[in-house]
């Protein structure tokens, strides 16, 4: 009862602000009513969908004039000799910076989509 009875003195006093000082202006109105109308349009980065590599997959990269290759394994991947939880710790030590594992190796594009 007391919600309802807030939102009521909130809308009263944002109609008698309107009255004395003005409404919203017909180009806010409009952002309003295009946000309102086309929802799926907005501009949301969605999860990218997992990457499945069946085990004894390769990959190969060229970093600086040196190809890497990494094998994915059941548990994880290796790469030179030595085994890693994911493609993004190999990627960060082929570059000394922080990369997405499965865009360094092409595995997708930059806006998170699979394949490219």
């Amino acid at each position: 009862m007391r919600l309802s009875r807030d939102l009521l003195i909130r809308g009263i006093t944002y109609k008698l602000q309107e009255r004395s000082l003005g409404g919203l202006s017909k180009s806010i109105m409009r952002k309003l009513e295009h946000l309102n109308v086309e929802p799926a349009v907005a501009d949301v980065q969605k999860p990218s969908p997992p990457i499945n590599l069946k085990p004894g997959t390769r990959l190969v990269r060229e970093w600086h004039g040196v190809t890497h290759t990494v094998l994915v394994q059941a548990d994880g991947v290796e790469w030179n000799d030595r085994r890693y939880k994911s493609l993004s710790i190999v990627a960060q030590q082929i570059t000394g910076a922080h990369w997405s594992g499965p865009r360094f190796f092409g595995l997708r594009s930059r806006k998170g989509a699979a394949g490219g």
